[in-house]
């Protein structure tokens, strides 16, 4: 066999990097988009990349900190590899030695150079996820400023859109790539950089993975009948300061959500129950309704830090979409404005107190810890992304 090896010394103790290797959360955060992993001889080990490139094995040797060795059999290969990953504490620091073998054979030579390259350049990214708690993948994708909704053929029907695959616009967010680009809500875009965007969100950062802020990419999207082409230069993604402590990032989530807050609250007004819970069509939401969704989107979020805590989480094959039951029985249950803001505000209010308890070990887990915090410190654009959602149904109403 032949075998290919890379180094990386990481500022980090041998437990943080061994477990960056051995849980399936962790795997997600710096080497790819779904993992399954169970630690232990024979058990299982499933690394799957967003265009369908994955490989399934399994663990033949585990040393707790020390050594792990594992299977790789990738769909795109016509044998299996071995890998084989030590750790060795250098005072606080801890090096990463990869040994990846492969079989002998013509085909082997590129491929063993290409492992080499992908998993040097993949221990870089485990040194800025350890270290800082960023994903370098996400951290450098570029951002298109949309809210992306759900698109059926109901809805395909009441906007004149003559096509049932492609992305319907919630909103878009002023001043980033596709507001400049002139889309807007209800705009269904069925192609980008040349290739199809079906009802798969998926579809999407596929489309333009290796673009990057300041690129420009060609748009093909449907307003009512007509289709139209834009070019769109992509944004640089924002990236936050997230404070590793959790009490100082409770406060950071809890500002933004206040005054999210006092603005719906305004939006509501002067007007009464009915009309708050009246549907401007059968499949269309209501103002209640839209809070609904507020509410479990927070509920979502609360399940989502107590995974990430637990180093146990959920894996989903697409996002899931709205269940028209589950936002009915919501506003059954609090079918007034006063009780639905209400619920909304309890959740907030639990999801920031969560925060402010978290563990410190997990605030040590700099990954896991950044995304979450990262994505909570933005949760109210979803709160403003459905606040005009809200005039228009109260509008309709």
């Amino acid at each position: 066999m032949t075998s290919i090896q890379v180094q990386q010394l990481v500022h980090a103790p041998t437990s943080a990097a061994y477990h960056a290797f051995s849980n399936a959360t962790a795997l997600r955060e710096w080497l790819c988009d779904f993992a399954s992993a169970v630690p232990r001889p024979n058990g299982r080990i499933y690394l799957w990349w967003a265009g369908d490139f994955y490989s399934s094995g399994h663990f033949t040797e585990i040393e707790q900190d020390k050594k792990l060795s594992f299977r790789w059999f990738s769909n795109i290969d016509p044998a299996p590899s071995e890998i084989t990953v030590t750790f060795e504490a250098q005072g606080a620091d801890t090096l990463v030695t990869m040994a990846h073998s492969v079989p002998d054979g013509e085909y082997w030579v590129e491929r063993a150079e290409g492992f080499r390259a992908e998993w040097q350049r993949s221990l870089e990214n485990l040194v800025s996820v350890l270290e800082t708690g960023k994903d370098l993948r996400i951290v450098n994708r570029p951002m298109i400023g949309i809210f992306p909704g759900d698109f059926t053929p109901e809805q395909a029907k009441r906007l004149g859109v003559p096509v049932l695959e492609g992305l319907r616009l919630d909103d878009t967010v002023e001043g980033m790539g596709a507001h400049n680009a002139g889309l807007r809500k209800d705009d269904v875009i069925v192609e980008v950089n040349g290739k199809a965007i079906s009802n798969d969100f998926n579809t999407f950062p596929a489309a333009i993975h290796g673009k990057k802020g300041g690129d420009p990419v060609q748009v093909v999207f449907y307003r009512g009948p007509e289709k139209h082409s834009v070019e769109m230069t992509l944004s640089r993604r924002p990236v936050p300061e997230v404070p590793f402590d959790a009490q100082a990032l409770a406060k950071a989530v809890q500002e933004p959500y206040v005054a999210a807050i006092k603005d719906l609250r305004q939006v509501f007004e002067d007007v009464s129950d009915a009309k708050a819970a009246k549907r401007p069509a059968s499949a269309e939401w209501s103002a209640l309704d839209a809070v609904a969704h507020l509410i479990h989107t927070e509920r979502a979020n609360r399940q989502f830090i107590d995974e990430l805590v637990q180093g146990f989480e959920r894996a989903g094959d697409d996002f899931g979409g709205n269940i028209d039951a589950h936002i009915r029985a919501t506003v059954q249950i609090y079918p007034t404005i006063e009780a639905i803001l209400g619920e909304l505000e309890r959740n907030i209010a639990e999801n920031v107190a969560f925060i402010a308890n978290l563990p410190p070990e997990f605030v040590a887990r700099k990954g896991s810890y950044f995304r979450m915090g990262w994505g909570m410190m933005q949760g109210t654009t979803h709160i403003y992304g459905h606040i005009e959602q809200i005039k228009a149904a109260l509008a309709a109403a």
